[in-house]
């Protein structure tokens, strides 16, 4: 597993490192809440990207590792956890049969972001892709009822998933530490002179905010 594992991390990293020149500056309002996934992420921490890096930078290698590490979640559940697999095989087969899963099959990039844009205030949207999909599940019949001994048990399944997730989290955090100079050099070279020109931007609209128009 050890290998594996690292040369899962090593692939995520190089696949990160070859989409990073092509990111651009968001041009859209940004988003109240923070990301959950990588909002002091330790993840981030150990590949050498600080909370001053753009987030979609950051959620770009975040998401990566994160399919890495639901992987090898998912194959220790299948192998070790029959109560907590069969709960997730259900949840995934009531998922298959709904007609509109917008959030499903996208890049790295957007794996976990919001479907929708904040709205403006007094201009409600008239539909949203979450509210289509929600609209969808709530149409879907619930899971069959579990015992209080079931429950219990799945209770402790899910604990253990939780602790080897942790486990596996802690072992990438340590092979994500070889690859720090190399992801500092990509963000150096691709994304700080882009958030630079911005801000020299920024800052030369600020001094002239008016035209002179030849005055």
């Amino acid at each position: 597993m050890q290998r594996s594992l690292e040369t899962q991390v090593d692939q995520a990293v190089e696949a990160w490192l070859r989409w990073v020149p092509r990111w651009q500056p968001a041009t859209h309002r940004g988003r109240v809440a923070p990301c959950r996934r990588c909002l002091g992420s330790p993840i981030l921490s150990a590949a050498g990207i600080g909370s001053n890096v753009p987030h979609g930078v950051q959620h770009g290698l975040s998401t990566r590792v994160k399919t890495i590490v639901d992987h090898a979640v998912a194959d220790y559940t299948a192998r070790n956890l029959p109560m907590l697999q069969s709960e997730l095989d259900q949840q995934a087969a009531r998922n298959r049969s709904r007609g509109y899963r917008p959030a499903e099959d996208l890049a790295p990039e957007f794996e976990g972001m919001p479907l929708d844009p904040d709205p403006l205030p007094g201009a409600p949207f008239l539909f949203t892709l979450a509210g289509l999909a929600d609209e969808e599940a709530a149409e879907l019949p619930p899971l069959p009822p579990l015992s209080d001994d079931a429950k219990a048990a799945l209770r402790r399944e899910v604990g253990l998933a939780d602790e080897y997730a942790n486990m596996v989290g802690r072992e990438i955090c340590g092979m994500l530490l070889r690859h720090r100079l190399r992801v500092q050099e990509a963000i150096a070279h691709y994304v700080e002179p882009q958030i630079e020109a911005m801000l020299a931007e920024l800052t030369e609209a600020l001094d002239s905010p008016f035209e002179s128009d030849g005055l």
